[in-house]
C-alpha cells in the first residue's frame, strides 16, 4: 500500500479513487489535488513513482488541508466548544439527537438508537 502523509491508501485502485480513503479528502478535492500536482488521475496507485507521491503530499500541505488526526481533533474541539457554551446545537450533541433541524417524531433512528418501547402494562 502506498503511504501519503503517513496514511496508507489502496494500491490496486486509480489514484483518483484512492485519495478519498484519507479522512478529509473527498472525490472533488482529490481531483483538484491531482490537477495541481500534475499527476494523471487514471494511474493506479501502485504504479506511482516516489516523486509523484511526494508532489501529491506537498500539494495537500501547501493548500493547508486538514486530514486525518488534525481534522478529527479540530472537529472534536468544535463540538466540545458547542457543548461547553450550552448552545442549542451543543445540547443536541449532548443528548444524541439530530443537530440540524431534522424531524424526530419519526425517523432519526441513526442518532437516537434502537427504539425503546413504552407501553401499558396490565
Amino acid at each position: 500500500m502506498a503511504r501519503i502523509l503517513g496514511i496508507e491508501i489502496p494500491n490496486e485502485k486509480r489514484i483518483e479513487a484512492s485519495l478519498p480513503y484519507m479522512f478529509g479528502i473527498g472525490r472533488s478535492t482529490a481531483a483538484k489535488v491531482l490537477e495541481h500536482a500534475g499527476v494523471d488521475p487514471d494511474i493506479r496507485t501502485g504504479r506511482l513513482s516516489e516523486e509523484q507521491l511526494v508532489r501529491i503530499a506537498q500539494v495537500i500541505q501547501a493548500e493547508k488541508m486538514l486530514v486525518e488526526g488534525d481534522l478529527r481533533r479540530e472537529r472534536q474541539a468544535q463540538m466540545k466548544r458547542l457543548t461547553s457554551i450550552n448552545c442549542y446545537r451543543g445540547i443536541r450533541h449532548k443528548r444524541g439527537l439530530p443537530v440540524n433541524g431534522q424531524r424526530t417524531r419519526t425517523n432519526a433512528r441513526t442518532r437516537k438508537g434502537k427504539r425503546k418501547t413504552v407501553g401499558v402494562k396490565k
